[in-house]
């Protein structure tokens, strides 16, 4: 940074840091691009983005950086929000559309319905049926305690490991790492994991209660 970049990829948080310890000058910032902009806009980070961004944008300006948004999902609120950061000409682009079938067509979906004493019991046979000895599993739950419960459960016969947002950083590289590498098969996680990851191999998603 100090001898100067072209593109600075960061957190809100660690962009903010650098602006306020002065070691980040934004006043020439050409492009700014917010990658899954729902999230960044609703998960207390609007307020951090909003105190980066005001360095370069002047109300009304023709200068202010060209802004592109990236999100899969763009409820009505995100335009609106949106709007502080676009020129009132700008452009969505739709890479869905009206289509009704946004999920991939080689995937099959089940909803299996059962009572939530039975859950582990369950999703232990899942794994079985669905995802073998061999394959990999990835299990979303909705709270922390319910992934270390469910990833300690012995309804599940395979290797299983708990990833979520209290576990520390270092520690989640090495728990993905050793996923990918098929150390253990089954993965129990928060929607820490959801987004970014690609690990090819995984045969077997289950939403332990779906999502809100």
């Amino acid at each position: 940074i100090r001898s100067g970049i072209d593109i600075l990829v960061g957190t809100p948080g660690r962009i903010k840091d650098h602006l306020q310890n002065g070691k980040l000058d934004l006043s020439k910032v050409k492009h700014v691009v917010l990658d899954e902009v729902d999230q960044m806009l609703d998960m207390g980070f609007a307020e951090q983005v909003e105190d980066i961004l005001r360095v370069a944008y002047k109300k009304d300006s023709e200068d202010n950086p060209q802004t592109l948004l990236f999100s899969a999902t763009c409820p009505h609120w995100v335009y609106d929000v949106a709007k502080k950061y676009m020129k009132s000409k700008y452009e969505q682009i739709d890479l869905i559309g009206k289509r009704t079938q946004k999920a991939a067509t080689t995937v099959e979906h089940l909803a299996i319905e059962c009572h939530w004493s039975q859950r582990a019991a369950v999703i232990g046979d899942v794994i079985q049926v669905y995802s073998g000895s061999r394959g990999r599993t990835i299990v979303f739950c909705e709270t922390k305690k319910e992934a270390n419960e469910l990833a300690l459960n012995a309804s599940i016969k395979q290797d299983c490991q708990s990833l979520h947002g209290d576990i520390p950083q270092k520690q989640r590289e090495i728990t993905l790492k050793g996923f990918r590498n098929g150390t253990f098969k089954v993965l129990v996680a928060t929607n820490v994991a959801a987004r970014g990851l690609d690990i090819p191999e995984v045969d077997l998603v289950v939403q332990s209660s779906p999502p809100k």
